[in-house]
């Protein structure tokens, strides 16, 4: 008889705990499994790589109610008698704007205002997981019946007392937590040492096989720029160390070297990203693409990948770099020795711009480093599919 799992996840959005999950959800043996998948945002890039074997299930009552407009939410209430999710709503926005909350601080004051308007599931599960901490997990423990309880942990997590106290009834209804690097596992534990035993290590998963095809199917760069070009991928978010690029990027330009430097994705902070090139004269040099299902050909095409990120659960685009062979610049995040060997697959530097300015100016004039960087990643041991052993052990 087939297990009935359900994974659940805020979206699917470009990013590496989503990449990870649509490669995980593609090698699962379907023989084995019904396989349901909640999200808490749909239409987003990554939804029609999902595997038609998998039930996206239809949008939560209140994820509907809240992406209509305010007028049009007042008169749905008025008609249907729904003031408490219109109260709820009106909470959490009305919290959300007092001032600059961390993401634990968001999902918190989330859960506080709207957990009562989320309906529970009737269908039991035999296994469910919340692929992504937070909001996700915050549910898997409150509103859903399964025979076992997984979590999964992708980001370095230090949280503040409050959250620390407000998140412990929700993980202590999780069966196994899994960190997808052992610094991730190791800084969980900081925050939450009573869970050491239940605590494992997972590494998000990636396919070069599929990496590999998906690079030859996109358009990627469109300028016709013939210069160096630089690649960074992540969300406009602070950890993403974007000030830290744009450092670099002005003495780049100052040096007179001939590049562009391209960025891969969205966030909160992206006014202010591109306010920030504009200020510094960046704006010929760096250059923000938005999101795309498909990075791959664009990390192809890629002469250098850099990443500035601050924090790293795993660091999957590195990952991606390394498997298309481009060499990488980095930042001395807390997993970045997890798949790094500084001077061998790339430069690990240290977290600033100037740092990240003299790793690119090494890789860009010695020639010889460059060489050896680009054989090394061709014979190095690519991907990890054999995660999924695993995940099946975890399962059972």
């Amino acid at each position: 008889m087939k297990k009935n799992l359900l994974f659940v996840i805020d979206s699917l959005e470009c990013a590496g705990a989503e990449k990870s999950l649509v490669t995980l959800l593609s090698l699962l043996d379907y023989s084995k499994f019904n396989v349901d998948l909640m999200l808490f945002a749909h239409g987003t890039a990554l939804e029609p790589l999902v595997p038609e074997q998998v039930n996206i299930l239809a949008p939560l009552k209140y994820t509907k109610f809240s992406k209509i407009g305010l007028k049009k939410a007042f008169i749905h209430t008025a008609k249907n008698n729904e003031w408490k999710m219109l109260y709820a709503r009106l909470k959490y926005s009305t919290r959300i704007r007092r001032k600059k909350y961390s993401n634990p601080q968001k999902a918190r004051l989330f859960w506080q205002s709207i957990s009562s308007s989320i309906e529970s599931s009737t269908k039991l599960y035999d296994i469910a997981i919340s692929y992504a901490q937070g909001i996700p997990t915050f549910y898997v423990a409150e509103k859903i019946k399964a025979r076992r309880k997984f979590a999964w942990v992708n980001v370095t997590y230090r949280l503040l007392e409050e959250d620390k106290k407000f998140q412990t009834k929700f993980y202590d209804q999780i069966d196994k937590i899994v960190s997808v690097s052992d610094s991730t596992k190791e800084v969980f534990l900081e925050t939450f040492p009573s869970y050491k035993n239940k605590t494992e290590v997972i590494y998000d998963i990636n396919n070069p096989k599929f990496i590999s095809e998906m690079a030859e199917l996109g358009e990627g760069y469109k300028d016709n720029f013939d210069g160096i070009r630089i690649l960074t991928i992540g969300r406009l978010a602070k950890q993403k160390g974007y000030d830290i690029a744009l450092r670099a990027c002005k003495k780049l330009k100052d040096e007179g070297i001939y590049f562009r430097w391209y960025a891969l994705g969205k966030g909160p902070l992206k006014k202010e990203i591109q306010a920030s090139i504009i200020e510094q004269g960046l704006t010929e040099h760096f250059i923000l693409l938005g999101v795309d299902p498909n990075p791959y050909s664009f990390i192809k095409n890629t002469d250098i990948y850099v990443q500035t990120s601050r924090t790293e659960g795993f660091g999957l685009a590195l990952a991606e770099a390394r498997m298309l062979n481009i060499p990488v610049v980095t930042t001395r995040f807390d997993a970045v020795y997890n798949q790094m060997v500084d001077g061998k697959n790339g430069l690990v530097v240290d977290m600033n711009g100037d740092a990240v300015y003299e790793g690119i100016l090494k890789m860009l004039n010695d020639h010889q480093l460059r060489e050896s960087i680009v054989n090394y990643l061709k014979i190095e041991k690519k991907g990890n599919i054999k995660e999924i052993n695993k995940f099946y052990q975890l399962i059972g």
